[in-house]
This record gives structure tokens, sequence and C-alpha cells, in this order.
């Protein structure tokens, strides 16, 4: 075992505190099937060491009264360093298979005053503190618990590549961690199960004749094992703002958002000047962090003279599909004095929507004045803000 590191919850608290709800985290694998560089517990996932973020999750819990975490033979460096921020009560060296490991831990522990422990997989990164909460509620009743979702696929069983029987979903469960128990239970079914093949926790304690709760499990607790799961890695939702200014200009027509309007003035711009598309482009681009329309549609550029600004958003919109994103809605606000916008709003929605191919309802449209202040105030141009929010579906 390791020790040293930090003090561990032994001699940091003493035999006489007692511990109600200790929290292990089982980091011990290599990872092999995630094909990382590093074992996939200490692989970057949004910003942070994987195991960093579960972690994170019990230390912040008032219930949770110490945290250890078993690791790999040689993983010190790794663990120490990807957790240094957090207040870690100590480390403990695995085994060859996860049964192995948590027994170590269980080992380690078994000579502190521990009434619960909740085993958790470093894999699954994000814990919500609910289902912490209501693992500790059924712990009141029950002698384990652990979370679960449904099934909504159909099930069947296989042999040899084909079908051997059909299976009903609705007696069946998707398990999850962190799984919770009375110590002393647990440790007790650890040491007397026959056998090393048991995937988790909850198993070895119902084969040990043990009543085990289930409560609702959470989406974002999805286990991380392969390559493809590293390769998604991005935020799920995404959100962009754009700006842009353009001064009026006589002998220009006036274009906003892809629609002519009537006005004894246009905009005046290397394309057409649609301000309302520009500020739109911009804002998609800036949620998919790809620079601004200046960057893909330089003004030196001569193509562009003139240009409907409509190649631009239809651009950036197949930007967003290629990188798996869908266009969830879009807020854009138009500040100028004249011309009024009300009589034009449904057309320019409308077209909006057509153009990022998504229903109109997706698309809110406002206009505004300054109350004659600014260049917008005294009638020499017009601005637009606009903001969108993009949802990853693939």
């Amino acid at each position: 075992m390791f020790m040293g590191l930090i003090m561990s919850a032994k001699s940091q608290n003493g035999r006489d505190r007692g511990l109600k709800n200790i929290a292990l985290i089982v980091a011990a694998g290599s990872g092999s099937r995630s094909k990382q560089k590093t074992p996939k517990q200490y692989s970057k996932v949004r910003g942070k060491a994987m195991i960093a973020h579960s972690a994170l999750s019990f230390a912040q819990h008032s219930e949770i009264d110490a945290l250890y975490i078993v690791i790999g033979e040689g993983q010190e460096e790794l663990a120490k360093t990807a957790l240094s921020d957090i207040n870690i009560s100590g480390f403990i060296i695995g085994g060859n298979t996860r049964q192995e490991s948590v027994r170590n831990g269980l080992d380690y522990l078994s000579d502190m005053p521990i009434d619960n422990i909740f085993i958790h997989d470093a894999a699954r990164p994000f814990l919500p503190h609910k289902v912490i909460d209501d693992l500790l509620i059924a712990l009141d009743r029950h002698d384990g618990a652990f979370p679960t979702l449904p099934i909504a696929d159909s099930i069947a069983y296989v042999n040899d590549g084909t079908m051997a029987a059909s299976a009903n979903r609705d007696a069946m469960a998707r398990v999850q961690t962190p799984q919770a128990f009375n110590f002393q239970h647990i440790y007790a079914a650890h040491k007397n199960i026959k056998g090393n093949d048991f995937s988790d926790d909850a198993q070895i304690m119902h084969a040990a004749g043990h009543n085990i709760a289930i409560v609702n499990g959470d989406a974002s607790l999805h286990k991380y094992t392969f390559a493809e799961d590293f390769m998604n890695e991005t935020p799920k939702f995404r959100v962009g703002s754009g700006y842009d200014v353009h001064r009026f200009g006589a002998g220009y027509d006036l274009w906003l958002g892809g629609i002519k309007i009537d006005h004894n003035m246009g905009l005046v711009g290397h394309s057409d000047a649609d301000i309302v598309l520009h500020a739109l482009t911009d804002a998609l681009l800036g949620a998919l962090a790809m620079g601004d329309i200046g960057d893909h549609f330089p003004p030196s550029d001569p193509q562009w003279k003139g240009a409907s600004s409509d190649i631009f958003m239809k651009y950036a919109c197949k930007l967003a599909h290629d990188k798996g994103y869908a266009i969830s809605n879009a807020d854009i606000t138009i500040i100028c004095e004249a011309p009024k916008i009300g009589p034009h709003r449904e057309d320019i929605r409308k077209n909006i929507a057509k153009i990022l191919e998504i229903s109109v309802e997706q698309i809110s449209l406002k206009a505004t004045t300054t109350e004659k202040l600014g260049f917008t105030g005294r009638g020499e141009g017009m601005a637009v803000q606009a903001q969108i929010l993009i949802e990853k579906y693939a």
C-alpha cells in the first residue's frame, strides 16, 4: 500500500472521531481500451484529469467525511498531480482486477470506525450530488444501494453471432456507480466471496444475501471506456455572440436578414452589408470557436464585393453541422432609429429560419432605439447584437 503522500484519515482523524461516510474511488486500471497516452483516469476531460471531477464532487459534499483513492502501482506522481488541489485523505495501491483493488481499499480502511462507504469508478467523472443524497437516504433502510438507469433499447440474448432468445428489458437496468454500503457488510462480503469475476460490488453484496436498493441514476454518470468517448469530449451546448455595425450611405440597398427593406439609405459594406446576417454569422462562428466572419471572408478579397450575406450564414451553418451541432435558437436585437423594424419582423424571422434550416419559432428578433443617443440615435448607422445556442447531436 502506498502511504505518505498525504496523511491518512486514520492518523488525521483518530479512531475516537468516527467516520460516518467514506468515499473510495477506484482508479487503479491501465485503461488500455481507451487508447490514451496516459491511463484514462488521468487523461484530460473538460480541462482537467478525469479522476479530479468525481473526487471534487465527493470532497465538496457535506456528508462525506473522508476520501481515499485506489491507484495502480507506479501511479503515485500522476495521482498526486491530478488531485493536488483536492483534499484527499490517502492513496492505496490496487490489485490486478477491480475486485482486488476494492478489496485492498477495504482492507486498508478496515480498522477505522466507518459506518458507510461509497465505492466509485474513476471512469465516471461527472457525479451529481443528488445521486449521493439519494444513496444516503436509501442506506437508512438497506444494507446497500446503487444508481440505475432504465434500458430504452430492446434486449436480446446472443450466442455465436446469432439471437438466442429475447429478454424483458423492463426487468433490467443499467448499473452505475457510486455504490453505497454498510461498511462492515461489504467488507465481510468481499472477504467471504468465492471467485474473482464480479464486475461491481452490488453483485458481491447480493451474492452474500444482502438486500440492495436502487435509486435513480443520472445520464451524466456516463462511463468513459473507449477512444470514442474521449473523441466526443466536446460540450453538449455552446453559446456564441455577435455584434456588427455599419454606417448609412446614399445609393445603397438596405438588406436585413436577407430581406430588402424600403429606406432612403442603405448600409455601406464590402458585401451587401446585411448587418443582421453578419452578426448572426459571427455568433455562430464564436460558438464554434472558429474566429469571425473576417477570418473566413476577408473584406480585402474582391470575390466577396457585393456578395449576398446568406452565403456567409450558410457556410457557418455547414461548419456547425460538420462538427455535429444543430442550432437550438437565435436571439437578435437590431439597434436603430429608422427604419421601423416591426413591419418587417416576421419576414426577416422566416428568412433567417429558412437559411438556417430550422423552425421560425427558434428565431427571436427584436428592435430598439438608443433614445437619440450615439451614432444610431443620430441616424448615422445601425448596430445588431446576436446570440446563438447550438447543441451537440452527433
